[in-house]
């Protein structure tokens, strides 16, 4: 194993690339984020029905996800600037054809054209922090993330405008051709760190060896860390996909509400509250994880997350209680994509951080198969309550696991691998 390094890169490069990554996100933000705004105008318009519509949001979440590994694969060997070109290009591919849909399969490519764009640009940005930013990997990957979580948070009020005056058809062709050309653009200046420009840290305990993709998929510390992201995320990505239909059940969605000096309807005013909190979570999560450890941090977000999920099912009929507790809910949420990445590549190293964080990402995926469920689960209790007991309760096991099963596995770990503390660095 060779410990030759370069010369450290100036610290202005590494923003830089930090800085294109969480741009890339802000732009294919909206292929999830903006979704629900268009499913309610998309059944009043073919009448297909909310749940077959939701199912290109599955579709487009399994393609996003499950992909990932081999994009990462693709990335980890010839760099991140064609993949996240080739991405930028799948991206307004997929909502020129969503423009032009009047038959459901036609909506259902391009949610997959547009979930293997997506997940291009997002396994790429992610892996790229992770291996520019060793010493503050949580924070480096919250940031990235949080352009993804929060990217959309300028557009909602443009885009609800749009598909009011245009039509939802020509939101989707000028929006989608815009945020693809940005992405192709950027793409061009997104490198990889060669061995000794990214600082080595001892700030948290990170693995001193690289793990293969083939041997994190025998660990169970993968797979602890699976099932906890599975438990998490369905909740989540439930609220992301059905908020719009939700306050449309419980009467919210068009009642003005006074917050923070403005005043909007809940249901626009809970959307762009959402995304800039499920933003600003990923870095404030990442950065205490950093601080105080990841599962600690862990076991206080999901913890939350029950809570406010639990919460919202009680309280939302109330359409001031909606815009605060769907916030509280997207804070405690989005923090699973700066915290698992970062956590991933402490256990398994940084020199194939894309694939072995791209495989964990596909439990995302995974979780949306929840997401079509909710509706069915709705319609049969009669309610939304249901959904939201379940899902508070998933979040509620993740955070004793957190505490109960992940931090011992990850101590035994150590134990057996030492970590960059007592070893030589290596290169990303």
């Amino acid at each position: 194993m060779s410990y030759a390094q370069t010369s450290a890169a100036p610290a202005s490069l590494r923003v830089v690339q930090l800085l294109v990554g969480i741009v890339c996100m802000v732009m294919i933000a909206n292929l999830q984020y903006g979704w629900t705004l268009f499913v309610n105008p998309i059944d009043e318009k073919y009448h297909w029905g909310r749940a077959a519509i939701q199912v290109a949001f599955t579709i487009f979440i399994l393609t996003e996800t499950w992909l990932v590994p081999v994009e990462g694969w693709l990335v980890d060997r010839f760099g991140p600037k064609i993949v996240v070109l080739v991405g930028g290009v799948l991206v307004a591919i997929s909502w020129v054809i969503n423009s032009l849909a009047d038959e459901l399969w036609t909506l259902y490519i391009a949610a997959a054209i547009g979930g293997i764009g997506a997940g291009a640009v997002y396994g790429t940005s992610i892996g790229n922090a992770l291996k520019w930013f060793p010493d503050r990997r949580g924070l480096a990957a919250g940031l990235t993330a949080a352009g993804f979580g929060a990217g959309s948070a300028l557009t909602i009020i443009p885009i609800q405008g749009m598909i009011q005056s245009s039509g939802y058809q020509a939101t989707f062709l000028w929006f989608g051709i815009g945020q693809g050309v940005v992405v192709v653009v950027l793409s061009l200046l997104l490198r990889a760190p060669q061995p000794g420009e990214a600082p080595a840290s001892t700030r948290v305990q990170q693995s001193a060896r690289d793990y293969t993709p083939v041997e994190v998929l025998a660990s169970p510390i993968f797979w602890v860390m699976y099932v906890m992201f599975v438990l998490v995320g369905a909740g989540g990505l439930m609220a992301t996909a059905q908020l719009a239909p939700i306050a449309t059940d419980f009467q919210v969605a068009k009642i003005p509400v006074s917050l923070l000096g403005l005043t909007l309807p809940a249901l626009t005013f809970a959307l762009s509250i959402d995304r800039v909190l499920n933003g600003l979570t990923r870095p404030f999560f990442g950065w205490v994880s950093d601080n105080i450890g990841r599962e600690n941090t862990m076991f206080i977000a999901f913890g939350l997350e029950a809570v406010g999920i639990w919460a919202l099912s009680v309280f939302g009929q109330d359409p001031l209680m909606f815009v605060i507790l769907s916030g509280l809910v997207f804070f405690a949420w989005g923090e699973i994509y700066s915290l698992f990445p970062s956590t991933c590549t402490d256990v398994y190293g940084a020199k194939y951080a894309t694939t072995n964080a791209g495989l964990l990402y596909t439990a995302k995926g995974t979780a949306s198969l929840l997401v079509p469920l909710a509706n069915v689960l709705a319609a049969a209790s009669g309610g939304w309550h249901a959904v939201f007991v379940v899902a508070a309760l998933m979040n509620a096991v993740a955070a004793i696991m957190a505490l109960a099963v992940l931090k011992p596995l990850r101590a035994a770990h150590y134990r057996v691998v030492p970590d960059v503390s007592s070893a030589r660095p290596l290169a990303p």
